[in-house]
């Protein structure tokens, strides 16, 4: 009955992964120079009222590789969606050209390449602790069921395959970073 005793780890592994999907959106989200249609996904616009995604209220287009251009489809929306574009944080001056607006994305200087490089390392350090701490989950687990009968060399067999999973998510966090680093430094 004792040799029965198994960890679940499936589920240690899907929640890995879960905090390296995370990881990667907030690595979309940092702007690196380069036009993106989902730098702008996560701003609001107060439409009919209500706070509406800026994507229901008009067309998201990359047309070149340091432009954004939002076509309104409601003309009356316009002023609110600069607005919301202003106050958004990400540093863009929107150019309004009949019911299109244009968001021209300005060259990085060295300076904010670098403060960009943190932010990045940043993240990846936060997913790095996220990880470690399914892996203390996982290591609870096992105590657990030691103390209910499972054999010490069994418990030492899975603590292997608990901490071999986690150094290889710890990994590709750090090949992650190292790929964005290089993309935010890239002139």
């Amino acid at each position: 009955m004792a040799d029965d005793i198994e960890i679940d780890t499936g589920d240690l592994e899907r929640r890995m992964d879960g905090a390296m999907q995370a990881l990667r959106q907030e690595f979309a989200s940092l702007r690196t120079g380069r036009a993106s249609a989902s730098m702008v996904e996560p701003i609001m616009v107060d439409a009919y009222g209500q706070p509406t995604p800026i994507n229901q209220v008009g067309t998201v287009n990359v047309p070149e590789p340091r432009m954004v251009t939002i076509s309104v489809w409601d003309k009356s929306l316009l002023g609110k969606v600069e607005k919301a574009i202003r106050e958004s944080g990400l540093g863009i001056n929107p150019v309004i050209d009949g019911t299109t607006i244009r968001l021209p994305i300005p060259e990085l200087n060295e300076e904010r390449r670098k403060e960009l490089a943190k932010v990045a390392g940043t993240y990846a350090e936060n997913t790095r602790v996220a990880i470690r701490n399914i892996r203390r989950d996982g290591m609870d687990q096992l105590k657990k069921a030691k103390s209910n009968g499972m054999s010490e060399d069994d418990q030492k067999l899975w603590q292997a395959e608990v901490q071999e999973m986690t150094d290889t998510h710890i990994k590709k966090v750090d090949e992650t970073l190292e790929h964005k680093q290089q993309e935010i430094m890239q002139v």
